[in-house]
């Protein structure tokens, strides 16, 4: 039984679903992320939604809170990456 399922989701709220990011420098994610997990650390290459880009330090079982449009191949050496929605 889901008992939030009639309620709007905060931008505080948990995310509700997750998928596996293939790191790309072509194309952005069919799904924007409110944040990442990797099993792996280290460096993920993002771009943000708002279209600024950059590498942060990613540890491994941690949520990283992040709005990403794009995971970058080049400049990633996190592994495992998950994104949540």
């Amino acid at each position: 039984m889901d008992h939030f399922k009639s309620t709007v989701p905060g931008l505080d709220a948990p995310p509700s679903g997750l998928f596996a990011i293939t790191p790309d420098d072509a194309a952005d994610l069919a799904v924007f992320t409110r944040a990442v997990n990797v099993t792996v650390p280290g460096h993920v290459r993002l771009t943000a939604v708002d279209g600024t880009e950059g590498r942060v330090f990613v540890a491994a079982g941690i949520l990283f809170a992040v709005r990403a449009r794009r995971i970058w191949a080049t400049g990633t050496d996190a592994a495992g990456i998950t994104g949540l929605y």
